[in-house]
């Protein structure tokens, strides 16, 4: 099963970096949204490829034009926060104030139900698990948020389960965990489906990945295909590379993958899986 997902923000919305942290920051850049969403469309529309979009309630109520030309066409739309910060450095108030913002912002401009959530740069980690049972009490079915790896900004390595699990909850209750799928390289865990290791692995390599794995969850983002977007000059070397590195290339990429493979959005996925026979998870169990 591939799953196609993309996270709708700004290609200035990068996490954990000074001078792109704040909303009062991101006024200092220029947008390019609209035709990094139309681009995104006008390749699933030449494949014929449905996704799911995590988009951002600042997004939406920015640019409320952009989440009805998803919603128009026939796009399942779910939640990635309002403000885009780094979950593990928010408070449980903060986060939930800002989840409920996103939520209710996204579904009265596109009339759909949102109950499906990834977290920002994907900051969920042992420390702050109690999102899922915020996520539960407000509605949401299905998380995305799970980083089965270590990573620049936390990841959860203990998770062990490679696909589909129940989040076994308080009282009773259950979250759909579809987390991010992961390969061995040199025996470490290796994520390949999105951003930029996407954009650095060569197609015949990522082909392979492909091919060996059941299970891959996808998460692009409109920059990872700009080519002509500028370029943050207070970045450091390291992450200059990360975020520019192979744009020129990557569109191609995708809809090479997107011909070769066949992908559905995260509700055909959730509605495919038999639930009852997969790992389940308590929460207590996660960390």
């Amino acid at each position: 099963m591939y799953i196609l997902t993309f996270d709708i923000e700004e290609w200035f919305h990068l996490l954990d970096h000074p001078s792109t942290r704040s909303e009062k920051q991101w006024t200092k850049f220029e947008s390019r949204i609209e035709k990094n969403l139309d681009r995104i469309l006008d390749i699933l529309k030449k494949t014929n490829t449905k996704a799911t979009f995590f988009c951002l309630g600042w997004i939406a109520k920015k640019y409320p034009n952009l989440i009805k030309k998803i919603s128009s066409n026939n796009f399942e739309i779910a939640c990635h926060s309002y403000h885009h910060q780094l979950a593990y450095e928010q408070t449980r108030q903060e986060f939930e104030e800002d989840l409920l913002s996103a939520k209710s912002i996204i579904e009265n401009i596109s009339c759909t139900r949102v109950d499906t959530y990834r977290a920002p740069g994907f900051s969920l980690v042992k420390n702050n698990l109690w999102i899922l049972e915020i996520l539960s009490k407000h509605g949401f079915k299905v998380d995305c948020s799970i980083f089965p790896a270590n990573r620049g900004h936390g990841g959860l390595p203990s998770f062990k389960k490679e696909g589909p699990t129940n989040i076994l909850l308080q009282g009773g209750k259950s979250l759909k965990e579809l987390p991010l799928n992961t390969c061995k390289i040199l025996g470490k865990k290796m994520v390949f489906s999105g951003g930029g290791y996407f954009r650095l692995i060569p197609y015949p390599i990522l082909r392979k990945m492909f091919q060996k794995s059941n299970y891959v969850m996808t998460y692009f983002h409109p920059r990872d295909f700009d080519i002509g977007q500028p370029v943050i000059e207070d970045l450091n070397i390291l992450r200059k590379f990360k975020s520019y590195y192979g744009l020129s290339s990557s569109q191609i990429k995708l809809e090479k993958l997107l011909k070769e493979f066949s992908f559905v959005d995260v509700q055909t996925a959730v509605k495919c899986i038999n639930w009852e026979k997969v790992s389940k998870f308590s929460l207590n169990n996660l960390g």
